[in-house]
């Protein structure tokens, strides 16, 4: 090595030890700025019911402004998924999702769509809730049981409309894979998100749909819906004489829709220790805890390695559910 090359190199290395350093510090400063959660859905559904209460406990522990921000472009969260995924790994933009991150990824490939993204570009940082999705109707409904539902399906193949937040997302794949099991054809209606469905259920417009108790528990209690079956392997606490598809005989038709926080996979270790630390404070807060058993949902806190297998079991489980169903509308 020459002399000028040892000069090049003599030079570099106190600007390489000071980037360092900077990188160092701003990791350790963190978070010295607002954090947004992305939530890939409108207002009203699990995700946001999941994000709005672990955000302001989040900038109360992080003491820096957590702002929810709600990507409400349709297409079952896979926008908003997919500008989380695409957003730098520092920290400040932060994903609370459902379970449908793995199904979307595999609805594009079903119809030859490029693909948005893909779950490997994500961190799993904790899981918040975890329920069974249930069947809601109106309470101006005929059907007063899940058969006499079915029964009316079977006379009158694609002409009962129900309601879900888009394309192979979270609800739309809970009712095919009950409507598969049950032989029935049912008219689906699409909507922006679970809250626009929710909506569209309350009005009348669409007859059916599968959703978390969380969203509907306040419709049931105040009589403007009643709910037919539950997804989960067992009845839960919030709707006990609700029965199980299982308990009715459709032993295949299990779905649970669940709500965690997420970062990009290329998020620095000690960012990514901090925010595993806040979560595990932020689910243990009284409002926290407070907000989600009046809703119906229970916090289901798993913290990032518990949450990553979960993560990667129940992926597999839907993705395997989706190719089953394969391409509906």
């Amino acid at each position: 090595m020459n002399r000028r090359e040892l000069l090049r190199v003599a030079a570099a290395v106190p600007l390489a030890s000071a980037a360092l350093s900077r990188n160092a510090s701003a990791q350790s400063a963190y978070p010295n700025r607002n954090i947004t959660m992305i939530v890939p859905f409108p207002a009203g559904g699990q995700a946001d019911l999941a994000a709005r209460p672990v955000a302001a406990a989040l900038e109360r522990i992080l003491g820096k402004p957590v702002i929810v921000d709600n990507r409400a472009g349709g297409a079952g969260g896979s926008i908003g998924n997919a500008q989380a995924a695409r957003a730098d790994a520092d920290g400040y933009t932060l994903l609370m999702t459902l379970s449908s991150l793995a199904v979307l990824p595999e609805a594009d490939r079903l119809f030859d769509r490029p693909v948005a993204y893909e779950v490997s570009q994500f961190a799993p940082i904790a899981r918040v809730l975890a329920d069974p999705t249930l069947l809601a109707v109106p309470a101006s409904a005929p059907w007063k049981t899940l058969q006499e539902f079915v029964e009316d399906a079977k006379k009158r193949p694609g002409q009962i409309p129900y309601g879900s937040s888009g394309p192979y997302g979270t609800l739309h794949v809970a009712m095919e894979m009950f409507a598969a099991s049950a032989g029935i054809k049912l008219l689906h209606v699409p909507f922006r998100g679970a809250g626009p469905a929710l909506t569209a259920l309350l009005s009348g417009t669409v007859q059916a749909l599968a959703s978390a108790p969380g969203t509907l528990k306040q419709q049931v209690d105040d009589g403007k819906m009643r709910v037919l079956a539950n997804w989960g392997a067992e009845r839960i606490k919030s709707f006990p004489d609700l029965p199980t598809f299982r308990e009715l005989g459709y032993k295949d038709v299990e779905f649970y829709i669940w709500a965690g926080l997420f970062a990009q996979s290329a998020l620095p270790g000690p960012i990514m220790t901090r925010l595993r630390e806040a979560m595990a404070d932020a689910v243990k807060a009284p409002e926290v805890i407070k907000t989600f058993e009046t809703a119906g949902s229970p916090v289901a806190y798993m913290d990032a390695p518990e949450f990553s297998k979960f993560v990667a079991d129940d992926s597999a489980r839907l993705i395997a559910a989706v190719k089953k169903i394969g391409k509906v509308e």
